[in-house]
């Protein structure tokens, strides 16, 4: 039996925007429900190893016990534009909704000002902030 009802959601993997079809599906496809899947798998394993080296360690070594404690476990996929300091151009791209060349041009015309590092192209942070100051 098929389902008539459309329900926009954000697929937890990827955070695109999806149309389901249930009320329980949580990945926009296949790829994510893969790659999320696989993610957990990898997160699965490091908790398991951290904890059997909290649990093997010595008791005198209380200072590698909470260092082992507060060691970052998920490394998660996305990094929020909003709190990085420069981005490179697609990335001013995605945060502002626009494309590559659009940032290029913006470039172009002095509307926006680079540094450069060698090959690569960084904008400030505050150059994206200072465009929507009237």
């Amino acid at each position: 039996m098929s389902s008539t009802i459309k329900i926009p959601k954000f697929c937890q993997f990827c955070g695109m925007a999806f149309v389901a079809q249930k009320t329980t599906t949580k990945y926009c496809g296949h790829t994510c429900a893969s790659r999320a899947y696989k993610q957990r798998k990898r997160e699965e394993k490091v908790q398991s190893t951290l904890s059997e080296q909290i649990n093997n360690s010595k008791p005198t070594s209380s200072e590698n016990l909470q260092t082992l404690q507060t060691l970052p476990t998920q490394a998660g996929n996305h990094i929020n534009l909003r709190d990085k300091e420069f981005l490179s151009i697609t990335e001013a791209a995605d945060l502002l909704g626009a494309s590559r060349w659009t940032i290029q041009r913006m470039i172009k015309r002095n509307q926006l000002s680079i540094a450069k590092l060698g090959r690569r192209t960084i904008i400030k942070r505050t150059e994206i902030d200072n465009l929507f100051k009237i």
